[in-house]
């Protein structure tokens, strides 16, 4: 513990203002061979997503056909029964055209995968 309590200790006793005030904002940072690594083409991406709307759910869909994994946030119409059975009703279509795999991984959180891609249902837990 002490490594954590040394910074404290040089701010308490009067240390530079400064060095605590300072930070470093990332997305100004960028980093050699961001994207590939080693500067080789991205085959496949993690989307993330919100839908608001049904209508969304083919321009989405697409990404999947693409082969990326697709990360849906549905917040903006969990509260719409129908509107939540319609999007997944399609989603869940889609995924299955092109042998991928969905599930739900969080509150209102969806994954949908392209094909060779399967979601674990499984939680991984930590220790206590």
């Amino acid at each position: 513990m002490a490594f954590i309590k040394k910074p404290f200790k040089r701010l308490a006793e009067g240390g530079s203002a400064a060095d605590a005030d300072t930070y470093i904002d990332l997305g100004e940072l960028s980093f050699e061979g961001e994207g590939g690594g080693l500067g080789e083409p991205v085959e496949h991406l993690v989307k993330v997503a919100e839908i608001y709307r049904y209508e969304d759910v083919n321009d989405l869909a697409t990404h999947v056909y693409n082969g990326n994994i697709l990360v849906l946030d549905y917040t903006s119409v969990s509260s719409d029964e129908l509107a939540l059975k319609r999007i997944t009703a399609e989603l869940k279509s889609a995924v299955r055209d092109c042998g991928g795999d969905v599930a739900v991984v969080g509150k209102n959180m969806l994954m949908a995968t392209p094909a060779g891609i399967k979601i674990d249902r499984a939680k991984i837990k930590g220790n206590f």
